[in-house]
């Protein structure tokens, strides 16, 4: 029915995980020789090389403790901002101010949009590990047909939030229930366009963060609770 790129195997009381993205194969397993036997019958098969432990995956830092796993972006974080040059600009304690409200700005200067939405395609990429930032980028990235300079302006101030936050990623403790627990939220009417609210989500399966994101609601609500059980709804759909 689709093109699987997880694959999971149970023998006895053990389990082993095989994720593929194109040519890349990340695997492992409760019990090590499930791990080499599976190495073994792939390097029979294929031209393949064993890179070892995981350490890096996709622009991803991974990195394994006895107590869990830390995963980062800081390395992709750090060349972002040289591309940009913003790697010595002046650090920001937030991401956006309080009075700021973004819109088409249609009086106010226009700016290089191949550039503006380099460093929002850049920033969308990097929300893989930075939950944090997701909201204000896909704010920003609704006006990358025609961006102003008020637009730049806080794109720029993303870039100097990260300069100071490189280093915050996910942490993945060992040994942690595996309930599943989901939150959302809504800001009403929060696009002053189109009067839109914005849903958020995100879920975690004991204390480790799986699955997050926040996206315009495709209709108007009419009422603060309205727009709550639209963003309750996804949040929903997203457990299941």
């Amino acid at each position: 029915k689709a093109d699987n790129t997880l694959f999971v195997k149970k023998f006895n009381k053990d389990t082993m995980y095989v994720q593929i993205y194109v040519d890349d194969i990340v695997f492992g397993s409760t019990n090590l020789s499930l791990c080499k036997e599976f190495a073994k019958t792939m390097q029979g098969e294929f031209e393949m090389s064993m890179m070892g432990e995981v350490t890096f995956f996709l622009g991803l830092q991974i990195k394994q403790m006895s107590d869990g796993i830390f995963i980062s972006q800081s390395k992709y974080c750090n060349e972002l901002l040289k591309k940009f040059g913003m790697e010595w600009c002046k650090e920001a304690t937030t991401l956006v101010s309080n009075s700021c409200n973004l819109d088409l700005d249609e009086k106010g200067i226009a700016v290089d949009n191949s550039k503006y939405r380099g460093i929002i395609g850049s920033l969308l990429y990097l929300t893989a590990s930075r939950p944090d930032i997701m909201f204000v980028v896909c704010l920003c990235a609704r006006f990358k047909a025609n961006p102003k300079e008020s637009h730049t302006k806080v794109v720029k101030r993303i870039l100097k939030y990260l300069r100071g936050t490189m280093n915050v990623g996910l942490w993945y403790p060992k040994g942690v229930s595996l309930s599943l627990i989901g939150y959302s939220d809504s800001d009403y009417v929060g696009c002053r366009l189109d009067r839109k609210s914005t849903s958020g989500t995100c879920h975690l399966l004991g204390s480790a963060l799986v699955s997050w994101h926040s996206k315009k609601q495709a209709c108007v609500a009419l009422s603060t609770a309205e727009a709550e059980y639209i963003a309750t709804g996804s949040c929903c759909a997203q457990i299941l």
